[in-house]
């Protein structure tokens, strides 16, 4: 018979007999006529159970007629004996009691036990509380004599306790993160939506940090997933210190937590608790020896007011995280309704863009790039334009960001690539273009591939191709990198390193990176003519280390003529800028090449002028003994446009006094007048910051 069939047979084995196992204890009690076929039944039965409860992690019991155990298997008796109270003898349910888990109550055991009825599969538990954490599955049923009179129940039982366990380790792992042993996503959603339910029916408000680490990719990428994990648990114990018993914190994955706040919703304490978290997580920490700083940022959504529901206060949250992460980072911020504004503004715009390319909607504008020397254009930076059939124009700086996001960059820079190269190849064989390539088609290792199909399908010869690379490339710089741009030089292209200075500038990878030309952000452009900027300082520096190393050098944004002066006079190659031409549709560049010769002519302002402030209010002015009262309508750092001023013709230049602050005034000089209108230069550079505080400087000349 095979032990699997033991469990049926347990009861019939118990009762039929007598109970074989239980009547052998009387058979040897007193004596009785030989009964050859009842002995061998009786042994059989004792060596099935035996067996069974030996090897198996099954056992029986049995009460008399008043409950007590009369019988218990001895591995179950062994745990549950004390030294002075034995469990033989003493009442079925004073030695178990019925699993707290469970649905049943004690008293349903009682109950079966005193209504002598059966039952089955009922989970219990030592009834002392001392005894070792253990469960059992019991089942019984009352037995009669052969009169028919209740002697008892017979019943058996199974051990539960692995079950338990594994049951109770499921249960952790689903419910708390391996790494950190903090919540997990799915306790957390469970806890927010057990407080918002509360809270809708107390009228209680409850806070939702969402926080994320800042930097944490890098140590990850530099130092190993193992001292990343190791960054995290350090990073969860700080967040459980600091955030105490006030609530629930967890981990959503990666670098992502949470911290779940009941009952809290004072905006000054809020504000308060997430500056402390930040500070706290953003101390340097030590694993392995190595010193590791990183950053937090932390975004903040108060339920009911920001979301009913678990899911729109996570949404809303997020979104304040997200505006924390693009205010600079290591901040928190709380969620405003303009920010899902925003968020749905975006998502309208990335649903857009995915129709855009279907529907003909882009194309591209080209700027020339002049060379300073000869004043000939040697070439066209292609630039990205969007327009939208009801939105009109939509600006690089929306929509280049979003097409990062949602993965439409790489479709939509190849589109331009190979427009690029086509409209190129009508144009005079010594004319470049220029293609910017964002960092998400540099990663791509199908680039090259893109590039060789481009100038094959177009006919242009590689070397009048022109990649420009922002600096955001070198951001996970490793040997992918090098090699993609070995490969592109192979190609024969030329490469540029675009908007130098503004992004990770380190010169190391300027040796290293095979760039043909360096492109001079218009930052630095923007007043390096105007008298005591320092931006030409940092051209000139720009150029020198270019020309050491071998390479162009372009200014972008040049707009007026003596920056044109200055840029050529520092040693600058070539120009681009509004001062030789708008970016222009490629029929426009066509005519622009036929019209010039192939030579750019320079148009606006001939002198650069310092950025100006619009207004309106009257202001003193003096000339000598004369004092007059005038109207102040733009303003700058070197000068200002006055009305209300009579000066007769052939005057020339008049010093004068204008009083700029309140009772403080200016020396100046007015360097031209025209119905009633004039222009005057400062004596000194003024400091605009005084218009919006006065009193942080001294004033140059009391009036009067």
């Amino acid at each position: 018979m095979s032990l699997l069939m033991l469990p049926a047979l347990i009861l019939a084995l118990a009762v039929g007999a007598g109970g074989a196992a239980f009547a052998l204890r009387a058979a040897r009690r007193r004596p009785s006529a030989p009964h050859p076929e009842r002995d061998s039944r009786d042994r059989l039965a004792r060596l099935l159970v035996d067996e069974f409860e030996a090897h198996s992690n099954g056992w029986f019991w049995r009460t008399d007629r008043d409950g007590c155990l009369s019988y218990l298997s001895e591995k179950v008796a062994a745990e549950l004996d004390a030294p002075d109270a034995p469990a033989l003898g003493q009442p079925l349910h004073a030695v178990f009691r019925m699993d707290s888990a469970s649905s049943e109550t004690e008293r349903t055991l009682g109950f079966h036990l005193a209504a002598h009825t059966a039952f089955s599969n009922y989970s219990v538990r030592p009834a002392s509380r001392a005894k070792l954490e253990r469960w059992w599955s019991i089942s019984g049923r009352p037995i009669t004599d052969p009169a028919g009179q209740f002697i008892g129940f017979v019943g058996s039982g199974s051990d539960l306790t692995e079950s338990r366990r594994a049951d109770a380790e499921i249960t952790r792992l689903a419910l708390f993160d391996g790494l950190t042993g903090l919540a997990n996503r799915q306790r957390l959603r469970l806890s927010l939506e057990q407080t918002l339910s509360r809270n809708s029916s107390a009228h209680h408000t409850s806070a939702l940090f969402l926080l994320d680490l800042d930097r944490f990719k890098a140590v990850n990428d530099t130092l190993g997933h193992q001292t990343g994990d190791a960054l995290l648990k350090q990073v969860a114990q700080r967040l459980q210190r600091a955030i105490g018993g006030d609530g629930l914190v967890g981990r959503l994955g990666g670098d992502e937590f949470q911290v779940i706040l009941p009952n809290e919703t004072d905006r000054t304490q809020l504000g308060d608790l997430a500056r402390r978290v930040i500070f706290d997580l953003s101390q340097p920490y030590t694993i392995d020896g190595s010193a590791i700083s990183i950053g937090c940022s932390i975004g903040v959504a108060i339920a009911p007011e920001d979301g009913h529901d678990a899911e729109t206060l996570v949404r809303n949250a997020d979104l304040a995280l997200y505006a924390a992460k693009g205010d600079g980072r290591g901040i928190h911020r709380f969620f405003r309704p303009e920010m899902l504004a925003g968020a749905q503004s975006r998502k309208q715009l990335e649903d857009d863009l995915r129709d855009a390319l279907a529907g003909n909607q882009f194309f591209v504008a080209y700027q020339p790039v002049v060379s300073t020397t000869t004043e000939r254009i040697v070439g066209y930076e292609a630039l990205l334009r969007w327009s939208h059939p009801t939105r009109g124009l939509v600006s690089p700086s929306d929509f280049i960001p979003v097409a990062e996001d949602c993965g439409l960059i790489e479709s939509i820079g190849e589109w331009a690539l190979r427009t690029a190269c086509l409209d190129a190849a009508a144009w005079p064989k010594d004319v470049r273009v220029a293609v910017n390539v964002s960092p998400i088609q540099f990663a791509n290792p199908a680039l090259p591939t893109l590039v060789t199909s481009a100038l094959a399908k177009s006919g242009i010869a590689p070397q009048r191709l022109e990649l420009e690379i922002t600096e955001g490339v070198f951001l996970n710089e490793n040997a992918a990198t090098e090699q993609m741009f070995k490969t592109l030089k192979g190609c024969g292209v030329r490469l540029a390193l675009d908007d130098f200075g503004t992004g990770y500038s380190s010169l190391g990878y300027l040796k290293k990176a095979p760039f043909d030309k360096i492109k001079i952000d218009q930052s630095f452009v923007r007043g390096a003519a105007i008298a005591g900027n320092r931006n030409a300082a940092i051209i000139k520096a720009i150029v020198s280390l270019a020309e050491t190393l071998g390479m162009e050098t372009t200014a972008e944004g040049v707009e007026n003529h003596d920056e044109i002066a200055l840029i050529r006079d520092l040693g600058c190659s070539h120009i681009q800028g509004y001062v030789y031409g708008k970016p222009a549709r490629a029929a426009d560049v066509l005519a622009q090449l036929a019209a010039g010769g192939g030579r750019a002519t320079a148009s606006g302002y001939r002198i650069s002028r310092s950025p100006r402030t619009a207004m309106l209010r009257t202001a003193k002015i003096q000339s000598g003994e004369v004092v007059g009262e005038v109207r102040i309508r733009n303003l700058s750092t070197t000068g200002a446009m006055i009305d209300g001023i009579d000066v007769d013709a052939g005057t020339g230049e008049i010093e004068v006094l204008i009083e700029l602050l309140e009772d403080q005034m200016f020396p100046a000089t007015l360097r031209w007048a025209a119905e009633g209108k004039a222009g005057l230069e400062f004596a000194e550079n003024f400091n605009m910051e005084r218009l919006t505080c006065p009193s942080a400087v001294q004033p140059a000349r009391k009036a009067g």
